[in-house]
């Protein structure tokens, strides 16, 4: 909203307070002026001239030599290029020494030989904005008014000695739309009395609008009141020069006496009005109505609008006339051969108006109004105030009543206001003295009780012109703001407050994405949606969904086939995503996802799916290990499960060991292992099927997938730091010829249980088979590693338990020590 600060002083006194200071106290109260815009870009020296003379000039075609008196019988020769300069016009002129926007200063000059004493301007030249005037005055030198006096300063009669406040409106604040309601604001903030304009109509006796016009609301639920009046022997032409300039300084273009008085009016009262041309209104009769499936209305810039049942429509009965609320038709349009006008004036519901402008795409500054909801009250204000200015400023004779259809009539609502909780809410110790001034300066009606329980009470009767005010908070945002906010003690809240921090889940989660980082691999967040020709390639954390209750998904109206399920896996779209890598250069990937699958045994939910987080793991290509910068190599088994060894390392998860599975569908039988730990399955790891590799189109790749909440339940030492062992270790070696079959975690979980709690760690370091261990025979070496946290071992000790392991494994699995 810009607003004029010279037209702002027309209701409400502002002598003592600069433009600047205004804006200061206009935005520390909520209303957020943005720019403080004087109209005047650096005018000086410039005055009223009148053109006695112009002749061609001698040397140059398109130039012209004027003779312009500017008063007091002083004369200047002025060489001028406009091409609508003409003797008899007045015009503004800039005389020697002046200056103009730009920093441009007037000079004596000689042009082609002829001298100039002075410039005759252009609204341009002037720093006014050329496309806000009407369209005769666009082009060349502005023509001014003959009745304007020779010699006189040119800044107070264009409004150049203006300033324009450009307010940054919340959508709350449609009450500042207009003069009218930042006048009452500028009043509750300096308080003073709002001056508001006279309203007196002039109505002719010789006839009645009652017989010439009929309204009648066939939406009742989309318009609330619809008025008219009825205003003849109307004569358009120019508005006056002061009503010009409000309208530019507002940002709005003046247009003729007729439409300028219907803009002037809304920027004034905030309540949008529109103009028909009676003699096109059939029968005087005007019926508000919803349109009709594939009715057309060809509005004021000649554009075929087609509408919608939910559109609402100012028509005559037969014919559609206007969009209401939003432009009027072209059916109508006052034209210069207009004499009678019907002025309407209406509340229609915001939300109407709202989807209207937005489903034709069409915005205007009185749809702006409607659909923030305009004050009912300024309905008949408005009109009344239109009404005069036709009368005085079109020579129109304005027919005696008025013709109003009401449905329901806008009332002031009563809000309670509470002292106590006032002060409770905002921190502070008004009191009810305190309260009654800033009410009283807002112009608020109300009424005061005391109460043994609930303190002061204020009934507060809200006028209409603020919608925005509906319940008891918004009279406190009133009085905080109008106390000032800087005058808001500052406390700290009191409340009971909870230490922040993560839970255990949240800290392991952030530990395996650490542990997972610093390792090289890099985190992907894919999809949670899949496609059906995809959710069981492989194998998931609780088996395939061919083998087991667990139902796929599907959406109510999925984006496309291939985002049609939620997942149940994290692989395939690992997969997929490295597939994407590969496909575009980037042929060594290792990702990992934290994510969440859904599972649920109905093929029809009625019930929220379960939902697991699950880590998942896709390693293909080469690899290099950052930390010791080793060459790069392949990706295979033993790196997928040093990675894994690494974290659980890390997140002193004990027990840990691998068993052999062939039965992981799209894993490949000879390269995957169960990951167990304590005996319960948590994940697994291995090379993916090749069928499964082919599909995707990737080389031999390594895949993991572990639940996590198994995984915290067995960070049973979960600590934040470990001390240093105060003790030494004694380590023994233990080399053994097994059976071919036999599997080394089942051995090294048989020397962990043997070993007790002296046995620190078990750590497989050699495989061999072949020469001199004899056929279907394999040997396998372990480091075993004794400590205890509070003496230094003995070897007599150590030597015992290892003795006690060898027996164990020779009894158990047929072991026998190389």
């Amino acid at each position: 909203m810009r607003v004029s600060y010279e037209w702002l002083s027309q209701y409400i006194d502002l002598q003592d307070i600069t433009p600047q200071q205004l804006a200061e106290k206009l935005t520390r109260s909520g209303i957020e002026v943005d720019i403080v815009e004087p109209r005047n870009q650096g005018v000086t020296q410039t005055v009223v001239g009148y053109v006695e003379h112009k002749e061609k000039h001698p040397q140059a075609d398109k130039l012209n030599v004027c003779t312009v008196n500017v008063g007091q019988e002083e004369t200047l020769q002025i060489v001028c290029g406009a091409a609508n300069v003409a003797a008899g016009q007045k015009v503004p002129v800039a005389l020697v020494g002046a200056t103009l926007p730009g920093g441009v200063k007037i000079k004596n000059a000689k042009l082609r030989g002829v001298e100039s004493r002075g410039m005759i301007c252009s609204a341009k030249e002037l720093g006014i904005n050329d496309k806000l005037l009407p369209k005769e005055q666009q082009e060349g030198i502005l023509v001014l008014p003959q009745d304007w006096e020779l010699g006189q300063d040119i800044l107070p009669l264009l409004g150049l000695e203006d300033t324009v406040l450009e307010l940054d409106l919340t959508p709350n604040r449609s009450d500042c739309l207009s003069m009218i309601g930042v006048a009452y604001e500028v009043a509750a903030i300096l308080g003073r009395k709002v001056r508001m304009p006279d309203l007196t109509v002039n109505e002719s006796d010789h006839e009645k609008i009652e017989d010439q016009v009929h309204i009648h609301i066939d939406a009742p639920d989309h318009c609330h009141r619809y008025s008219a009046r009825l205003i003849g022997e109307v004569r358009l032409g120019p508005s006056p020069v002061w009503m010009q300039n409000r309208l530019i300084a507002a940002g709005i273009r003046p247009i003729n006496n007729v439409v300028d008085i219907t803009n002037y009016v809304m920027l004034e009262q905030g309540q949008p009005l529109h103009a028909f041309d009676y003699e096109s209104v059939t029968g005087g009769k005007i019926v508000v109505r919803l349109a009709r499936e594939g009715e057309t209305i060809v509005t004021l810039d000649d554009v075929e609008r087609k509408l919608d049942p939910e559109m609402l429509l100012i028509t005559d009965g037969e014919k559609a006339i206007g969009i209401a609320g939003v432009m009027g038709g072209a059916n109508s349009e006052v034209t210069e051969q207009t004499t009678t006008i019907l002025l309407e004036s209406a509340h229609f519901a915001g939300a109407s108006i709202r989807k209207t402008s937005r489903k034709l795409g069409l915005r205007s500054e009185a749809s702006l109004r409607f659909e923030k909801e305009v004050d009912p009250q300024a309905v008949l204000r408005a009109l009344e105030r239109a009404s005069q200015l036709m009368e005085q400023l079109a020579g129109g004779k304005v027919v005696k009543g008025i013709a109003d259809a009401l449905v329901k009539e806008g009332e002031a609502i009563h809000v309670p206001l509470r002292l106590e909780r006032l002060n409770r809410f905002l921190g502070t110790s008004l009191d009810e003295q305190n309260v009654s001034d800033i009410l009283d300066r807002l112009q608020f009606s109300y009424s005061s009780k005391s109460d043994e329980q609930k303190g002061t009470v204020f009934d507060v009767e809200v006028p209409t012109r603020r919608q925005d005010i509906t319940i008891e908070e918004d009279l406190f945002e009133e009085v905080a703001r109008l106390y000032g906010y800087d005058h808001i003690p500052t406390t700290l809240p009191e409340t009971v407050t909870t230490p922040g921090g993560l839970t255990r889940q949240q800290y392991l989660r952030r530990q395996v994405r650490r542990i997972l980082n610093s390792l090289g691999m890099q985190e992907a967040v894919t999809y949670s949606l899949t496609a059906a020709d995809r959710i069981d390639d492989v194998e998931s954390i609780f088996g395939t969904v061919e083998n087991t209750g667990i139902k796929p998904i599907p959406l109510a109206m999925p984006m496309s086939e291939e985002r049609s399920l939620l997942r149940v896996n994290l692989l395939p779209n690992l997969i997929e995503t490295a597939a994407y890598n590969r496909n575009r250069r980037q042929e060594n990937v290792a990702l990992f996802e934290i994510g969440t699958i859904f599972l649920s045994e109905e093929e029809h939910l009625t019930r929220l799916p379960q939902e697991k987080m699950v880590l998942g793991g896709m390693l293909t290509g080469e690899w290099v290990d950052q930390h010791w910068l080793q060459p790069q190599q392949p990706v295979d088994f033993y790196l997928a499960k040093g990675i894994l060894d690494t974290m659980f390392h890390q997140l002193l998860v004990k027990n840990v060991y691998y068993e052999a599975a062939a039965d992981l569908k799209g894993m490949h039988p000879g390269r995957t292992a169960r990951i167990k730990v304590n005996g319960d399955t948590i994940g697994f790891v291995g090379q993916l099927h090749p069928d499964v590799q082919k599909k995707y189109d990737v080389e031999d790749s390594y895949v993991f997938l572990i639940e996590l909440d198994k995984l915290y339940e067995q960070v049973v030492d979960y600590e934040l730091y470990r001390p240093l062992p105060r003790y030494p270790a004694i380590r023994r070696d233990l080399a053994i010829v097994v059976d071919e079959h036999v599997q080394a975690a089942e051995l090294q979980k048989a020397i962990r249980e043997t070993g007790g709690d002296l046995l620190e760690s078990v750590e497989l370091f050699d495989l061999y088979s072949g020469e001199n261990i004899g056929s279907g025979r394999k040997s396998i070496a372990f480091a075993l590693t004794y400590r205890d946290a509070e003496r230094t071992l003995t070897d007599e000790e150590v030597n015992a338990i290892q003795q006690k392991v060898i027996e164990r494994l020779e009894n158990v699995f047929g072991a026998t020590l190389r």
